[in-house]
């Protein structure tokens, strides 16, 4: 028996096969010679396409950094895979000029040079040193069998292409492997320009610039981008520091159209960012959030597409722009990492979720968005080898959900500002109910501007009651596609309770009741479409049925429970002290649900972190209103928002970044069509127990 040792001895078609697959394709491989200057403390790097003309295609890559002496060339640039740049971030080591740390980490980005062509010649020079030139063939270099077969020469030389004091790298690349179409240089223009990032977390001290001898009109009509950006017509910026997070809103308003400007911001509130992925328990960022990703600053600009705002704006060149090049990149220290936002990616599902809520959620193609980052303070966000994108791993889910949360906090305000645009417009086109509402409301003002409102306001109110019959009587008739939504929603809701209880292992009885009041649920809304009729309840079985159905995830969110209940002996009506009404029960447990549902949330919104009676949560009866009795629901969470009740009504208004936004919608039907009415009254409006600072909700009913 014998052994040998021996190294591995890889082909000299390697480098090739390295160049073909590690960068995805021509205009990559130039975005990484760019960065390449970036890391040599270039100031500027020019890219020249000579692609006219008979003479044979070449692109060259200029740039005045710092060069490389022969050493450099012959230990790291000809070292595929060294770790020099990754070893000078480690030691946090910046250049000496612009104070960088080097975006390089994993010595491959040099194959660019072999994905362009085949035939290279190098120049570079360090300061005060001679021209290095280095000149590779790569057919040749395949030609032989193994890699340590294949040698490359370095050349010195004085000084021809850097002269006097200058330094810098000039890798000039010919036989090239792709055509360079009208098409190609455009977008590769555009590339060029979001290297460095066109928002306002600039890189001091550095650009690229696309020169196309002969070909000049390929670069013609190409939009600014800073112009673009200014014609947005709606601006969001944040920061997630530390797990403080602030942002600034701003609706710009649109051109013709009489809609005030607008603007909200949190500065200098320690103001919670709810997180869309939800882990545990956590709903908020916390310091936790950022570990390994850094301080997060973002900015959106976000366009309207509908017809009537492209047609006053007469700009069909913003819509292609957009189609081209819309959505949110990554940049780090200022410089992008490609190729997130690029049209064939969607890193944060962007039109996914628009899909499922179209009326609220933005797509791609309104917006552009940049999320800055640190190089310094993002480790865990590690490029790929490929250099597309970061590693998918837990840091990037965490800034996924970090992103995908500034959003949901941005969309309700941007939906706000779009309801008011479209009632300018008269293209309140949510549902019929808004056409008839709209109508009614111009109908109002042609009185009033005639002076005959008071002796018509009779007569339209009848109008307007006969209208809301009617509209209970379709209601109850059919299922519009929101109505559908809604069942989606309540069943929804209640097979995710089930589904949770049984993980939790309770007793069959309490699985049994959970299943029973979903099924009610059904019927509930079946009954509807049978014209089924309400029937006398007290307010104290509404209450009775919803906290046994929550009682257990009261207890396991760590929510104290007040209530308060008259002496009441639920199905005895002599002795049940409690209001009665005639209701459709489970619509009105249904809703209270909803309500319940909601404080729950923004109860671990506000106190992420519980102690002993941290979160409250209170329900009772009470005779505060004129309308008749009430249940009023109340928490110690974030409170409404300021938000107006009209919204916070209305389908799909939802400040979660989950939501629906029909939990509120369905609790508003369910009280109208239980002949009540659903309010928001401010917590010294209404008898509360203790310190209920935060949402308060009252569902008021008719007494019998």
């Amino acid at each position: 028996m014998s052994t040998i040792v021996a190294p591995f001895r890889p082909r000299a078609r390697l480098l090739q096969l390295l160049g073909d697959e590690l960068i995805g394709n021509a205009r990559l491989a130039v975005f990484e010679l760019v960065k390449n200057a970036y890391d040599a403390d270039a100031n500027e790097v020019v890219v020249r396409l000579d692609i006219a003309g008979d003479a044979p295609p070449s692109i060259t890559v200029t740039d005045d950094g710092h060069g490389m002496g022969i050493e450099t060339i012959r230990d790291v640039w000809l070292v595929p895979g060294d770790d020099h740049r990754h070893r000078e971030r480690q030691r946090d080591q910046r250049t000496p000029k612009h104070h960088r740390i080097p975006i390089g980490e994993k010595g491959v980005g040099r194959f660019a040079v072999h994905k362009l062509g085949n035939s290279i010649e190098l120049v570079t020079r360090a300061a005060d040193s001679e021209e290095c030139v280095v000149t590779i063939d790569w057919q040749h270099l395949v030609s032989h069998d193994f890699l340590d077969e294949a040698l490359v020469t370095i050349a010195t030389r004085a000084p021809r292409v850097f002269l006097g004091a200058t330094t810098g790298t000039r890798i000039m690349i010919s036989e090239l492997r792709s055509a360079w179409t009208r098409g190609e240089v455009r977008r590769l223009a555009r590339q060029l320009t979001s290297l460095c990032s066109p928002f306002r977390r600039t890189v001091s001290g550095f650009r690229a610039t696309l020169h196309v001898p002969g070909r000049e009109s390929f670069l013609t009509d190409i939009p600014d981008v800073a112009e673009i950006l200014q014609r947005a017509i709606w601006t969001f910026d944040f920061s997630l520091t530390a797990g403080v997070f602030e942002w600034f809103y701003e609706f710009r308003g649109v051109p013709g159209l009489r809609v005030a400007r607008r603007t909200k911001d949190t500065l200098g509130q320690k103001t919670p960012l709810m997180l869309p992925v939800v882990t545990g328990s956590k709903v908020v960022a916390d310091a936790e959030t950022t570990r390994g990703i850094g301080e997060v600053h973002g900015e959106f600009h976000v366009y309207d597409r509908d017809r009537d705002i492209i047609r006053r704006s007469a700009d069909a060149q913003l819509v292609k722009y957009l189609d081209a090049n819309g959505g949110i990149r990554i940049y780090r220290d200022g410089v992008r990492v490609y190729n997130y936002g690029e049209r064939d990616d969607n890193w944060l599902g962007l039109d996914l979720r628009r899909v499922n809520i179209p009326t609220l959620r933005i797509s791609r193609n309104i917006i552009l968005g940049a999320i800055h980052l640190s190089l310094r303070d993002s480790p865990e966000l590690m490029e790929r080898t490929n250099r597309e994108g970061f590693v998918e791993n837990d840091a990037l889910d965490r800034l996924r959900s970090i992103v995908l949360g500034a959003i949901a906090t941005f969309e309700p305000e941007r939906r706000s500002d779009k309801e008011r645009i479209r009632r300018e417009t008269q293209e309140l086109d949510d549902s019929p109910t808004d056409r008839v509402v709209r109508m009614f409301a111009q109908l109002r003002r042609s009185l009033d501007k005639e002076g005959r409102l008071e002796t018509f306001a009779p007569r339209l109110a009848r109008i307007e009651r006969g209208y809301e019959t009617m509209q209970e009587v379709l209601t109850k008739a059919g299922i519009s596609g929101l109505n559908l939504a809604l069942v989606f929603h309540e069943v929804d809701r209640g097979v995710r309770a089930l589904y949770n209880q049984i993980v939790e292992g309770v007793d069959r009885d309490v699985l049994a009741e959970q299943a029973r009041h979903l099924t009610e649920l059904l019927d509930g809304f079946s009954g509807l479409l049978r014209r089924g009729k309400r029937k006398k309840h007290s307010l104290a079985e509404i209450v009775l049925a919803a906290q046994q159905i929550h009682s257990l995830r009261l207890a396991r969110h760590q929510v104290g429970l007040d209530s308060f209940l008259p002496d009441h002996d639920v199905g005895n009506s002599t002795r049940d002290h409690s209001p009665f009404s005639k209701i459709y029960f489970h619509l009105a447990v249904g809703a209270l649900n909803n309500l319940i549902d909601n404080a729950i949330y923004w109860l671990k919104v506000r106190w992420p972190e519980t102690a002993a009676n941290t979160r409250k949560l209170y329900i009772g009866l009470s005779d505060d209103f004129d309308f008749g009795p009430a249940l009023v629901v109340a928490d110690n969470g974030i409170g409404l928002q300021g938000d107006d009740p009209h919204n916070l009504t209305r389908p799909f208004f939802t400040r979660r970044p989950t939501g629906m936004g029909l939990g509120l919608y369905y609790v508003n039907l369910a009280m109208e069509l239980c002949g009540g009415r659903c309010v928001f009254p401010r917590p010294h409006e209404v008898s509360l127990p203790g310190d209920y600072d935060g949402a308060v909700v009252a569902l008021l009913f008719k007494g019998v």
